[in-house]
């Protein structure tokens, strides 16, 4: 177990550098199974979720070569040995579920326990189970999930009864080696989404409408190697603006892909944000002090920022925005339609001094901005984790986060880049 502790009022500035996506990571390391041949991903996240999908590859037999110093692993699954994952591995991840798509491809058989990651509400995957049904699978659940296959699977039209992530990542891993040409309605089309498409293109396979929502997917033989780059987090970007922001720091973000960006600039610009791209170099300047107003709508009505499937804003930086929130002047009504039980962190921000009303489990009103005091709390989970940390950035006097491992889990070194940046904060380990 870790903590963080942070002195508040030390704006953070500089340059910051974005990371390789988690959420686009984490698919393309169990779509190295599709193939006998070795895959190369480069720009990798040296997160604990990373490092437990390489766990659980070379659990089932993949050679990996993990290079941290240049963020690139190569997996070789020429021999896949074991179908069975790990008990402790699948608790700790919720991408474990991943592997199930290319072992039932490859091998016709998996066998999972259910996974673990954060707690945020209800996180079905009955969506997974239907779709894996329909390509001619059996699924049986209990106190473990077995998947198997007795023939090759066949290519259906399957429409998604919700425009889930990994359900969408886990079929199209399925459908790329079944016999005939899938049809996905309502797929999730979040640039990690897209991002695992092209791999599996660049491998050989047939998938068309990528960034839509209905993907195609030809089935092929077979798929071989391949080196790919995985594109940049734009959570962890939003994260680090959101610290910038509030403590009033000038902040450069490189590595950027500005169209990810087109989902984050309306509900930011609501609260007064300013930024200029450099579309050239790939990065982004947040202007120092910024001053953050709320934009009503017509009439003077207090606006609502809600998040959504891509391209609504997205659920992972609703905490942080909510904390930005906090040190705005206005009133804003936040409305989270994802997961039910991602605004209890809030309870954390009112007993360091926010003004913030909750109106039910998916819905808070925030009133700013208001001076944020330091205490001590506990990080619930990967972003709630994270927006604490941003809170206390602005705090007066000193925080303690406990529970410091779950935001390791999403955020690369993130005690030492805030510092680097400016920040006054340690990590101290019981």
């Amino acid at each position: 177990m870790s903590r963080f502790v942070i002195k508040g009022g030390r704006p953070v500035s500089g340059v910051h550098r974005v990371p390789g996506n988690k959420n686009a990571a984490l698919p393309m390391l169990a779509a190295s199974l599709l193939t006998a041949e070795p895959v190369v991903l480069s720009n990798l996240p040296l997160i604990a979720d990373v490092r437990t999908m390489i766990d659980l590859l070379a659990e089932l037999g993949a050679q990996v070569e993990l290079d941290g110093e240049r963020r690139t692993v190569r997996i070789c699954a020429r021999r896949v040995k074991s179908t069975h994952l790990s008990k402790a591995l699948c608790g700790k991840v919720r991408s474990s579920i991943l592997f199930a798509g290319p072992l039932l491809a490859r091998c016709g058989c998996a066998k999972l326990y259910p996974p673990g990651g954060d707690v945020i509400g209800r996180r079905r995957i009955d969506t997974h189970l239907d779709g894996f049904r329909r390509l001619g699978a059996s699924v049986r659940t209990g106190g473990t999930y077995l998947f198997k296959a007795a023939k090759r699977l066949e290519a259906q039209r399957i429409l998604l009864d919700e425009a889930s992530v990994t359900a969408t990542e886990n079929l199209v891993m399925a459908a790329v080696l079944a016999k005939g040409t899938t049809l996905l309605y309502n797929a999730a089309c979040e640039p990690h989404v897209q991002d695992l498409c092209r791999m599996i293109n660049a491998m050989g396979g047939r998938i068309g409408g990528i960034g839509t929502n209905l993907l195609t997917i030809e089935g092929v033989e077979s798929l071989h190697g391949t080196e790919q780059r995985v594109g940049p987090d734009y959570i962890d970007a939003g994260s680090y603006m959101a610290a910038a922001l509030v403590t009033g720091g000038e902040l450069t973000v490189e590595g950027v892909e500005p169209a990810d960006f087109e989902a984050l600039e309306r509900p930011f610009k609501r609260l007064g944000v300013r930024w200029a791209f450099d579309r050239e170099a790939r990065s982004l300047r947040l202007p120092a002090r910024q001053r953050l107003k709320t934009a009503y709508d017509l009439g003077d009505a207090i606006p609502k920022i809600e998040d959504g499937p891509w391209p609504m804003f997205p659920s992972d930086l609703m905490s942080v925005l909510i904390v930005l929130a906090t040190q705005t002047r206005g009133t804003t009504l936040f409305f989270e339609k994802m997961f039910e039980s991602r605004m209890y962190f809030v309870d954390h921000l009112i007993g360091m001094g926010a003004r913030i009303v909750q109106c039910d489990p998916h819905r808070v009103v925030v009133t700013g901005p208001t001076q944020l005091h330091g205490t001590r709390v506990a990080s619930p989970d990967i972003r709630a984790g994270m927006a604490l940390l941003v809170a206390a950035l602005c705090a007066k006097n000193e925080t303690v986060i406990l529970n410091a491992g779950s935001i390791d889990r999403g955020y690369e070194s993130v005690e030492l880049e805030l510092r680097r940046l400016g920040a006054g904060i340690e990590r101290v380990n019981d």
